[in-house]
């Protein structure tokens, strides 16, 4: 112990003290200015705004401040394609020089989707799922079936549509959906005013027949008369296909011709 004290009091130790002190003071003034140029401390300058410009016109300006970026995109539909939506950092916060800006923008080219399914679905129900998935309906169109608002069948671009089939987002589908009458039903004539042969080739164009033909005014002259009623009626709407049609005529009530009036003289 007394080795150690005696040690302290040598020339050699007062020397590596004196050296090790002067080793560290300089590793410390070393590391602070290395530290303070490595992370450009009391350089920084605000983000300027970006949100809301085209990206040209962004990408201008930051290479004008001097910072560098990166750009992502998103597709929205009824968005202007090349509009920065997205940044960051947020404008005016402090960054140093040649900082990256994260910058989002809205691509023109809409990305493809797997078409989901909608056949059998109410019409209702097909309309959410089609905007759920940001797709539209262009039309609608009915045909017979017994399923009233459901969705029979799916086009896009005139062509057949099924699930699975990849389709860009934002499209516009056409549905086929069935008007619940079936194909053994149809829309009832309307007869009257018609000859009883121009009545039969509208019956017969619809798939029903002719039923029994009356007179009203008991005259039985079917060339030269009109159907004055007929049952069902109109009223009706909707008959099976293959159903009779029962007519009343009667001859069209004649003009009565107007006899000119021959004014008066006076003596």
């Amino acid at each position: 112990m007394s080795k150690f004290f005696l040690y302290l009091r040598t020339d050699a130790f007062r020397k590596n003290l004196i050296g090790s002190i002067i080793f560290l003071v300089v590793l410390f003034v070393v590391v602070y200015f290395g530290l303070k140029l490595y992370t450009k401390h009391g350089d920084s300058q605000e983000v300027p705004v970006l949100k809301g410009l085209h990206i040209s016109e962004a990408l201008s300006v930051l290479d004008k401040a001097g910072l560098e970026y990166e750009v992502d995109s998103i597709y929205q539909m009824d968005a202007k394609p090349g509009l920065v939506i997205d940044q960051d950092p947020d404008p005016q916060a402090h960054v140093k020089s040649r900082r990256t800006i994260y910058l989002t923008i809205i691509t023109q080219t809409a990305p493809e989707i797997a078409f989901p399914e909608v056949l059998d679905k109410t019409f209702i129900e097909a309309s959410a799922i089609l905007k759920n998935h940001s797709l539209k309906i262009a039309d609608t169109t009915y045909i017979n079936d017994i399923a009233r608002d459901v969705v029979l069948d799916v086009k896009f671009a005139g062509q057949p549509l099924r699930a699975g089939r990849m389709v860009p987002k934002g499209s516009k589908i056409s549905l086929v959906l069935g008007n619940g009458r079936g194909d053994s039903e149809v829309e009832i004539p309307n007869l009257l005013g018609l000859p009883l042969s121009e009545a039969k080739f509208a019956l017969a164009g619809v798939g029903l027949t002719l039923g029994g033909v009356t007179f009203s005014d008991g005259s039985n002259d079917s060339l030269n008369s009109v159907i004055v009623k007929q049952s069902p009626d109109t009223s009706a709407r909707i008959i099976s296909i293959g159903s009779a049609i029962h007519v009343t005529l009667a001859k069209p009530a004649a003009e009565t011709p107007t006899t000119p009036t021959t004014p008066q003289q006076n003596p």
